[in-house]
């Protein structure tokens, strides 16, 4: 986990050097407030713009696979692009928000999350409910047949249950069709509140 947390800072690294806004999300959000898990790759969403490009693209030259037309490509279509880790073949996913409500509030409810280390080290996620929405969602985009994308929610149900906004859970649940599967994930994890 120590080299994909390290992989992962050098990119988030780079976003907070040039003041995008970002967040990690997927599995390794899933994994630092739920139920920890090996991960081939971290998916992160980031406010890129064109502007961003060459200095991002400078700063990871030479250590990740980079393809410039597909980060243009990807804010143009408001969808992703991938850089790929030369050393390791880690993959980080990068989204671009769509500026839908959901991937607004998803933004605004980003927190810090302390990672152990000396010095401590911080890195921005998705909240836990953001997290378990998007899990949900992923789930239903994949046919509902990814044991990963389900357990990942559960996951995350079982561990953060005292500390979640049920509320606000519902309410990004509904904005992204899968409220249904919000009460079935809670049944599961045997949350009853």
């Amino acid at each position: 986990m120590d080299e994909i947390l390290n992989i992962t800072m050098l990119v988030t690294g780079v976003y907070e050097r040039l003041g995008v806004s970002y967040l990690v999300g997927g599995s390794l959000a899933s994994s630092l407030h739920g139920i920890p898990r090996a991960t081939q790759d971290v998916d992160i969403v980031a406010e890129m713009t064109d502007a961003h490009v060459p200095a991002f693209v400078a700063a990871l030259r030479g250590t990740f696979y980079l393809d410039e037309e597909a980060m243009r490509a990807a804010i143009r279509r408001r969808s992703s692009f991938n850089v790929i880790h030369l050393g390791s073949y880690f993959k980080a996913d990068i989204f671009i928000p769509n500026g839908d409500e959901a991937s607004r509030l998803e933004m605004e409810r980003r927190q810090r999350f302390t990672l152990g280390g000396d010095p401590p080290r911080e890195l921005i996620v998705a909240s836990a409910e953001d997290t378990v929405a998007q899990k949900l969602f992923w789930f239903t985009l994949g046919d509902r047949v990814s044991d990963r994308q389900w357990s990942d929610a559960i996951g995350v149900l079982k561990v953060a249950a005292d500390d979640l906004d049920f509320d606000y859970l519902h309410h990004v649940c509904a904005l992204l069709g899968v409220e249904n599967l919000l009460e079935r994930a809670r049944g599961e994890a045997g949350e009853t509140r």
